[in-house]
């Protein structure tokens, strides 16, 4: 595949994706998790950045956004996104891992229809459970996934432990 046949197939992804948050609005989705205004939120795979701004408004100034894609289309839109609204605590990582964040540093991280198309879920869980704080929250959600294979997928190398399912979400917290 060409670049040019990547970036549409992201264009049309991003495209439904509005169409989607039009009808199912994405903050009912993280009210479930329990974010609070100066959190520090990574959106692990954010593809166009259908969280960042209602995420933005949650944490407000004081809080910080992390946004992380492999796609460089996703990058570009959430950098264009955040110029547009002003928003100066959003912070974008191009990777397919590594974040390059320190250890403990974040309060949430969000894994949303994501975890399915991870090459090496286990090295991504394991980055993950290095820059959560020791209280800090995994939030997934996956629709192509069912519950026990989300449960089962998370929780067998010890690094995590479920604490509550929500009508969207699943939440896990650090082991520590």
């Amino acid at each position: 595949m060409d670049k040019s046949e990547s970036n549409l197939g992201f264009r049309l992804m991003a495209l439904s994706f509005r169409i989607r948050d039009f009808f199912s609005p994405r903050v009912s989705i993280l009210k479930e998790v329990g974010i609070k205004q100066g959190f520090h939120v990574l959106d692990y795979g954010c593809g166009p950045g259908s969280y960042i701004l209602p995420l933005a408004e949650i944490v407000g100034r004081s809080g910080k956004i992390y946004a992380l894609d492999m796609h460089p289309a996703a990058i570009k839109m959430v950098k264009n996104l955040a110029l547009k609204k002003k928003f100066t605590n959003i912070e974008t990582i191009h990777s397919d891992c590594e974040t390059g964040l320190l250890d403990s540093s974040l309060d949430v991280v969000l894994l949303y229809d994501t975890l399915h198309d991870l090459g090496d879920p286990d090295r991504v869980l394991q980055e993950l459970h290095r820059v959560l704080k020791p209280n800090g929250v995994l939030s997934i959600s996956d629709h192509h996934m069912k519950e026990v294979e989300i449960v089962s997928r998370l929780t067998k190398a010890g690094l995590f432990k479920m604490s509550t399912k929500g009508k969207k979400t699943y939440s896990f917290v650090r082991v520590v």
